[in-house]
């Protein structure tokens, strides 16, 4: 059977045609999408032609890891998960496309798996496990941070589940003044802050000279955590060697990370509410890549299948 999916054909060209998908194996789900999110790091890389070689990278492809839907139908082996409502972290199910990561398309077949249940009540919001579980994993190895830098979409998730974890409230750093909304914790631009004291500093801007800003501000032994994803980084060395500095790079989440967050969600001891800003219908894909990535009033921008 065919899918209508998402294509990057090439980087900054985009397309939404049909595409074939591989046959239903005993083990897999095939999995009707209802929501997809536009992830403004990695995606905006495969956008611009800028990620890195890893495995599977490659035009054409559909990107993808931040999906809801139901499961529709099974394989042999597992029937049994008919009905349910899962987050989808991707897809490998075309045939004429990669999948990297493969989960915008109206219709996606995966290992059962991969296809993780979440609470159906979350709707939309429900693209954001992804995202939470992300964040999740930078804090989870090291001390709660207590200074966040970047007030986006991942660090306000690293600052709700900062506080979700019991840990005081952080400081956060934000740039843009429009960002600067919260009621829970201090926001505030950076040369507003004088404390150089920081144990743990969690970097979620992806700036290239973060390092050298941050560094100045760590009390000695302190930790940065680099929770964004980075081209080349570089520092002066003596500021680091006079605090000993150390420096922890946090990659994707894990199945472990996801069945935390969800706990955390169940528990309501974490919200996802109030994240995303954005949404349009699948059948504008084309529009809402580019706004995704350019619009600074843009937090997050969902995709919507349900009228395709």
């Amino acid at each position: 059977m065919d899918a209508w999916a998402v294509i990057l054909e090439a980087p900054e060209r985009l397309s939404l045609r049909p595409l074939a998908l591989n046959p239903l194996g005993p083990g897999d789900v095939r999995v009707e999408i209802e929501w997809s999110g536009i992830s403004s790091g990695t995606e905006k890389l495969l956008w611009t032609g800028r990620m890195p070689s890893f495995p599977g990278m490659g035009y054409p492809l559909v990107p993808g890891y931040e999906s809801v839907g139901r499961i529709v139908d099974a394989g042999a082996d597992a029937r049994v998960r008919i009905g349910e409502w899962v987050f989808v972290p991707g897809a490998n199910c075309f045939a004429d496309a990669r999948g990297l990561f493969g989960g915008t398309a109206r219709t996606v077949i995966l290992p059962a798996a991969r296809a993780m249940p979440i609470d159906e009540s979350l709707g939309r919001d429900g693209i954001l496990t992804a995202l939470a579980a992300t964040a999740y994993h930078a804090i989870a190895a090291g001390s709660p941070p207590d200074l966040i830098v970047g007030h986006g979409i991942l660090g306000r998730l690293l600052a709700r589940l900062t506080i979700a974890c019991g840990a005081p409230a952080p400081t956060i750093w934000e740039t843009n003044p429009a960002r600067r909304d919260s009621s829970d914790y201090a926001v505030i631009a950076p040369d507003a802050d004088e404390r150089r004291d920081y144990r743990t500093i969690c970097d979620a801007s992806g700036a290239s000279d973060a390092l050298d800003l941050l560094i100045p501000r760590l009390a000695k032994g302190g930790e940065i955590v680099l929770a964004g994803f980075y081209g080349r980084l570089s520092f002066a060395f003596p500021p680091a060697f006079m605090r000993e500095a150390r420096l922890r790079i946090s990659a994707e989440f894990t199945p472990a990370d996801i069945v935390s967050t969800t706990a955390l969600i169940k528990s309501g001891a974490l919200k996802l509410d109030g994240l995303i800003s954005h949404a349009r219908p699948a059948a504008e894909a084309a529009e809402a890549y580019p706004q995704a990535f350019s619009d600074p009033d843009c937090l997050k921008m969902v995709l919507d299948w349900r009228q395709l």
